[in-house]
């Protein structure tokens, strides 16, 4: 059984970004709501900024949140609780890189990275339950998002005139 997360610990800026703003407390599907969170963020980057800087900023999230993860799976006392969803944040920042505008391909990557992140087709079952600590909790929804990477931008080809 998970335990409850107490809402005080959205206090603490660490906790506040692991838990996606408190997205990660939805009573139900967790990871939906925190993969929710990822778009405005998506659109702000967009909109802002170039395809480097881009990478840059979401390669600096993943780096950031091996810790912000960890250290809130310490507190929680369990590996990969399902309110823990910075990784689905960055997961699927990772599936947005270079799409095109419009919200037909902001909603199939949407789509895209909640399959890869759930169905765990190999080697991210693997590596979930493989690699401890906040690079655990991190390593799959990376992976996943590349997956769901490479399908939106193998749909964005054929869809190109």
């Amino acid at each position: 059984m998970k335990p409850d997360i107490a809402p005080r610990m959205l206090l603490n800026p660490v906790h506040c970004l692991s838990l996606g703003f408190g997205s990660g407390m939805a009573p139900w599907a967790p990871g939906t709501f925190g993969t929710l969170v990822g778009v405005p963020i998506y659109l702000v980057f967009s909109h802002s900024l170039s395809l480097l800087p881009y990478l840059l900023v979401i390669t600096a999230m993943g780096v950031v949140g091996v810790a912000l993860c960890g250290a809130t799976a310490q507190r929680l006392g369990v590996h990969d609780h399902p309110g823990i969803v910075w990784d689905e944040i960055v997961g699927f920042l990772i599936t947005m890189i270079a799409a095109p505008p419009g919200w037909i391909w902001i909603l199939l990557g949407f789509g895209l990275f909640r399959v890869f992140d759930i169905w765990k087709p190999w080697p991210i079952r693997s590596l979930d339950r493989g690699i401890s600590g906040g690079g655990g909790i991190m390593v799959d929804d990376v992976v996943a998002g590349l997956y769901a990477l490479a399908v939106l931008q193998v749909l964005v080809h054929f869809a190109s005139p």
